[in-house]
Parts: C-alpha cells; sequence; structure tokens
C-alpha cells in the first residue's frame, strides 16, 4: 500500500513521479532505501559529498558540537567553530580577508551581488549599478541568483519579474557556432567582454563559476578564458565576483579553484562541500577593499543589511571544521587529480555508445551529452522526461543518477576509490545502453 507523501519534491514533474524511494540509511557511496535496496550515490547527493556517507568523524563532530551548543545568533554574538571555520577559510583563499556565512549556496551569492552593488554606493560611485555575466551560467534559484545566472530553460517563466544583466557568450567546445573555430570563438568572447567594459562605465562586477559551468552543462573553460576575464575587470574597474559553491573544494581538482585559474576575485562564494555534504551551510568571502567600504559609524548607512537566522551554526561550523581537517589527514586534493584520471580511460568506451555525442570532464565532475544523431548533435528529446528515464535505469544498474536535459551527470563523493570509480563508469555505460531504446 501506498503511503501518502506531503513534501513538494524539486524539480520533478509531479504527473510522472506517483512515488519516491524512501532512503533509510547510507553508509560509505551507497544510499539505502526502505526496501533494502543500494544505490551508488553517482551525483555525490546533489554534488555536496565528500567522504561518502556515515563518515564517523564528521558525525562524531556534529554529536560533540550538539552537546555544547546547538545555535546561537550571530547579531552582536560570535561562536567558536564558526571563528575557526572562517580563519581556515581564508587560510586557504589567497587575497580574502572576511568571512561572512549563510545557509546555502543561493543566499550565498545572492550577498556576493548585495556587496558588489553596495560597494560603489559605500564609496560613492553611484553609477555602478549594472551586473556582467556568462550566458548559461548557474547561480541558484532566488530572484538575485536567477537574474545574474539565467537559464532559460529553468527561469523563463519569471523573466519579467528579473532584473536586468548584461549577458556574454561562453565558449562550448562541442557547440561553437559556423564560421569559428575553438580558439576563434574564446577570442570573440573575450572581445565581448572588453567591449562592454570598455564602453560602458556603470558596470560594477562581473560574476561568473569559476573553472566550469555545472548546471549550465558541465561546460569547462578554456585554459586561460578565466584568467583573461579576471584582467579585463581590473584593467576597466570592475569587480571580478566568482561562484565555486559547486566548483571549489576539489570538484575540479583543487581546493579552491580560483588559485589553478590564476584569478584572484574580489569576493567569491564556497558552499556544497564546505560541511562534506552533512549539514547545510555556505560562506561568502570577500576582500579588504570590499569590506574596509562597509566601515562607518552607525548613521553613514553603510552596514550590510542582510543576516540568517542560521547564519554561523556552530554545529555546522564544527562539521566542517572537521571536514578540512580531513582534507589534510588523507591529502584528498592529490588523491582526487590521481583517481579523477580513471575518467579520462572510458572516453573512448563512452564515446562508442550510439547516443553519446560529447564528453565533457574535469577532476570529480563528468557531463555525457546524449543525441539522437552524432552527425547534427541533435539533442534527445523523448516524450518521457530524460531524467526520469535515467533515474529508472539507473536504479536497475545499482546506481543514482540525475540528469540536466540532454546531459547525465558524474559527481560522484570526491573520496571516491579507484576500484569504485570503475563500478559507476561500468554501470553508467551499461545505463545508457539499456536506455537507448527509449530515447531515441
Amino acid at each position: 500500500m501506498k503511503k501518502k507523501r506531503f513534501v513538494w519534491h524539486p524539480n520533478t514533474q509531479m504527473k510522472e513521479w506517483d512515488s519516491f524511494n524512501e532512503i533509510v540509511k547510507s553508509k560509505g557511496m551507497y544510499l539505502i532505501d526502505s526496501d533494502g535496496n543500494n544505490y551508488f550515490d553517482a551525483v555525490g547527493s546533489m554534488w555536496c559529498n565528500v567522504w561518502g556517507h556515515s563518515k564517523p568523524e564528521l558525525t562524531n563532530a556534529i554529536a560533540r558540537q550538539c552537546k555544547k551548543l546547538q545555535h546561537s545568533s550571530m547579531f552582536n554574538l560570535t561562536n567558536e567553530p564558526a571563528e575557526k571555520l572562517a580563519e581556515s577559510l581564508i587560510k586557504i583563499s589567497p587575497g580574502m580577508h572576511k568571512v561572512f556565512y549563510s545557509d546555502n549556496g543561493s543566499s550565498a551569492m545572492e550577498i556576493a551581488i548585495k556587496m558588489a552593488l553596495q560597494y560603489w554606493n559605500n564609496i560613492g560611485e553611484t553609477k555602478k549599478t549594472k551586473i556582467a555575466t556568462l550566458e548559461n551560467g548557474y547561480h541558484g534559484d532566488t530572484f538575485g541568483a536567477m537574474a545574474v545566472g539565467y537559464v532559460p530553460e529553468f527561469f523563463g517563466k519569471f523573466k519579467k519579474q528579473l532584473f536586468p544583466t548584461i549577458q556574454i557568450p561562453v565558449p562550448n567546445k562541442y557547440r561553437i557556432p559556423k564560421g569559428y573555430d575553438y580558439l576563434d570563438y574564446q577570442n570573440y568572447c573575450l572581445d565581448k567582454v572588453e567591449k562592454k567594459f570598455s564602453n560602458d562605465d556603470k558596470i560594477a562586477s562581473f560574476v561568473m563559476e569559476s573553472g566550469a559551468q555545472v548546471a549550465g552543462g558541465v561546460i569547462i573553460f578554456p585554459k586561460g578564458f578565466q584568467m583573461k576575464i579576471s584582467k579585463l575587470c581590473k584593467k576597466y574597474n570592475v569587480l571580478l565576483v566568482l561562484d565555486e559553491i559547486a566548483t571549489g573544494f576539489g570538484r575540479l581538482g583543487s581546493m579552491v579553484q580560483y588559485t589553478e585559474q590564476k584569478s584572484i576575485p574580489d569576493i567569491v562564494s564556497f558552499g556544497k562541500m564546505l560541511t562534506g555534504g552533512y549539514l547545510t551551510m555556505a560562506a561568502t568571502l570577500a576582500n579588504k577593499k570590499i569590506y574596509d567600504s562597509f566601515l562607518g559609524q552607525f548613521n553613514d548607512w553603510k552596514h550590510l543589511f542582510h543576516g540568517h537566522t542560521y547564519t554561523g551554526n556552530p554545529i555546522s561550523a564544527a562539521v566542517a571544521n572537521e571536514n578540512l581537517k580531513l582534507y589534510k589527514k588523507n591529502n584528498l586534493i592529490k588523491k582526487i587529480q590521481k583517481t579523477s584520471k580513471i575518467f579520462e580511460e572510458y572516453y573512448d568506451k563512452i564515446s562508442e555508445i550510439k547516443t553519446v555525442g560529447d564528453i565533457r570532464h574535469k577532476g570529480m565532475l563528468m557531463g555525457i551529452e546524449l543525441v539522437k544523431d552524432k552527425k547534427n548533435k541533435t539533442p534527445i528529446n523523448p516524450k518521457k522526461s530524460i531524467n526520469k528515464i535515467f533515474f529508472e535505469e539507473g536504479k536497475k544498474h545499482g546506481i543514482y543518477l540525475r540528469t540536466l536535459g540532454n546531459i547525465i551527470m558524474l559527481v560522484p563523493p570526491l573520496a571516491i576509490s579507484e576500484e569504485e570509480l570503475d563500478f559507476l563508469l561500468n554501470r553508467t555505460m551499461d545505463t545508457i545502453k539499456s536506455a537507448e531504446n527509449k530515447t531515441t
């Protein structure tokens, strides 16, 4: 007998999804449902899981903190775990000076946008009010984040309510416009940035994901692209705001992705893997120039009017501190760099599958783009939702998969072993093959 449910589930077509598997426990790389079925977590519980599930060090850190201090407001107060975490974040984030906590990635980006706009107001440059960003970027589902990371398929229904932004095309190697090669199109995109900056002194900031666009289809930025944007920002006095919610903390193979990209920002946001995927928490970091602009007397009204009930929650901060300890203790970044090479060994095998048009990969992130025919690169477009098809087929092969449009996302827990990654990739190929008659 089906149990009546009251949860409104995210991003699912309700008439298609008449029931949901109930996850009752987890261990290692697996989620376990109420019927005892095991699902390999191929998406790291929405890209946030680092060590797998039920990691004793993390669950014990939560339990210890629960016995001492469960929650205390950061309004006029502070707590030791939050202060310790902020110090650690500043140490690993070159150029950053202060940390502002929030509950989730969307909120962290809303804070970043507010900081960037208010900075110019605080220093008397009131005309700088515009935001430039990359097409196809994604920064969250709240209104400011939707405006800055406008994905038409996701947010088209709200377009009239969103504030306008300046959109710059992004080089997607698989889908370059006719008449360009990959390098030419990179230069075209960068030229667009410079022309906008040079012709409009009202641009306050440039907002982009750091290293890759994830929800936009796993678009890996070409080498030097982000660095060149960073240099243009400095040249034209535009703040660089980076989103590392999904790309930082090792996901792309480096702890802080902007260091690899050689593009130190004015403001950067972290989230998802900050707590190892165990509790909700995000952080927005700003450099000294940004922070100092908010200092003043009360009647100057320069302070940032923003705060969340659970800002700097001590339990979340405590598990984040333990998580960072484990990164260092287990030399996780080097492990990721080694393990991620397994992905490359499967390129040819995956590419041979009839419906696979392109593979994009960096670190512990892979996007497999599915097409009707490889020559024309036409995306698959079955009557039933692609996400539903691959969720059901994945279950048959013991893996929990999610797609974004016609792209299969593999975003496993960062500490996955080489053997486990072999298992995941083989099961993913089996899933794609078994789904072919339902998608073409």
